[in-house]
């Protein structure tokens, strides 16, 4: 006897990663010292005091009961000031914001409250696979825009224009972009803002990496007319070193959050109440704590960019984020490359194709590595004495 899935599956794959890191794990059980340079997991600590906080919050009376699907009403209210601090926003913590577990879950809920079977969603290429599965999973179509380097990867909005938008519902977009690092900017996003209202598309903004090596915080809420189409998504993960925890939350008018709200309060059942409790110590951490962090990515980035360059890539220093995107050689199959990497070095990067077709031809190394294992990768591409050769390379030594 054969149960038969659900069609909704046969429009999407095992995550990349999920499938990749089998096979690591699976070299690595076979005695492969393998350094994963792929994956955006921090390796670093959250804050002490976050720590502390979920400590002190387990024995507090009434922790373990069901929580409300708003988040803790202190949650709410460290989120609207980190926004007033941070960003220059003012929310109303009664209404116009939404605490998630993780902002991925808030891809799926917003789908879910705005998606029709049919609908069509203005995808980045490259971009978040997530963007996609989601589209596809709840029957809408990803219609994808393209990103290239030499538009500074942002949107083309005259090759938009031409297109029939008419059934297009939510439009991601991701600055500080990942994988690209690319930054974004106020007059983008006054674009992006203007484009929303024209064809009436709610423009979602999702905004985990503002403080990651980035000097200029923007919430696309600061944005004149953005209450009016847009939403943003934001995360603790990258931020606090929290992604473990899962805290992230979804910003914007009270009418989008009274939606997104129905759908998430037939999803779960609430957040652990001392997670809520670490999530509102580390919203209120001092700056000191950015820049320590930024510390360690910025000398963790130097040799990234020294062992991209052995490889032959070229790359943005200005590029922001936890990331490094790097071109490889011309003519060089990225799946290919990185593999050859991982089976003759022992070393996982990320290919570009992943993220859609615009990343054919590059690479993504993650920040949340070592020094030590950074320049253990360096040491063992030297002694193999890379020799790059008719669109791809060989190890000169065995």
């Amino acid at each position: 006897m054969s149960i038969q899935t659900a069609k909704r599956l046969e429009t999407v794959e095992e995550y990349y990663f999920s499938k990749k890191l089998r096979e690591v794990r699976g070299l690595v059980a076979s005695g492969k010292p393998v350094l994963n340079m792929a994956i955006g997991s921090p390796d670093l600590d959250p804050p002490k005091e976050v720590v502390q906080a979920i400590k002190d919050a387990v024995v507090v009376d009434g922790a373990h009961k069901y929580q409300s699907y708003q988040g803790l009403p202190e949650l709410r209210q460290a989120i609207a000031d980190f926004y007033k601090n941070k960003y220059e926003v003012t929310l109303n913590p009664e209404n116009e914001i939404l605490p998630l577990m993780g902002s991925k879950e808030g891809i799926m809920h917003i789908s879910l409250a705005y998606l029709n079977e049919g609908d069509e969603v203005l995808v980045p290429n490259p971009g978040y696979p997530t963007y996609t599965s989601v589209t596809n999973l709840v029957g809408a179509k990803p219609i994808f825009y393209d990103l290239v380097e030499k538009n500074d990867w942002e949107p083309d909005f005259h090759s938009l224009e031409k297109r029939d938008l008419s059934k297009v519902k939510i439009m991601w977009i991701n600055y500080p972009n990942m994988p690209t690092g690319a930054s974004g900017n106020v007059e983008l996003f006054k674009k992006l803002i203007d484009f929303a209202k024209k064809h009436s598309i709610l423009l979602v903004k999702d905004n985990p990496y503002s403080f990651i090596l980035n000097d200029s915080p923007i919430s696309i809420l600061s944005i004149d007319g953005a209450e009016e189409v847009a939403l943003e998504l934001n995360s603790l993960s990258k931020t606090f070193n929290m992604a473990g925890w899962r805290v992230g939350m979804v910003s914007g008018g009270a009418d989008k959050i009274e939606a997104i709200l129905k759908v998430k309060s037939n999803m779960d059942s609430g957040m652990f109440q001392g997670i809520q409790k670490g999530a509102i110590a580390a919203l209120g951490i001092s700056n000191g704590w950015y820049d320590k962090m930024n510390t360690i990515y910025k000398e963790r980035r130097e040799l990234i960019w020294e062992l991209a360059s052995m490889l032959g890539c070229t790359f943005d220093k200005t590029a922001k984020g936890m990331f490094v995107w790097a071109k490889l050689s011309e003519g060089i199959d990225s799946i290919s490359f990185i593999d050859k990497i991982l089976y003759q070095n022992d070393i996982f990067i990320a290919p570009g194709d992943i993220f859609g077709s615009n990343g054919k031809g590059y690479i993504r190394f993650s920040l949340c590595v070592t020094k030590e294992n950074i320049r253990e990768a360096i040491e063992r591409l030297k002694n193999k004495e890379l020799r790059f050769a008719s669109g791809e390379f060989v190890n000169q030594k065995s």
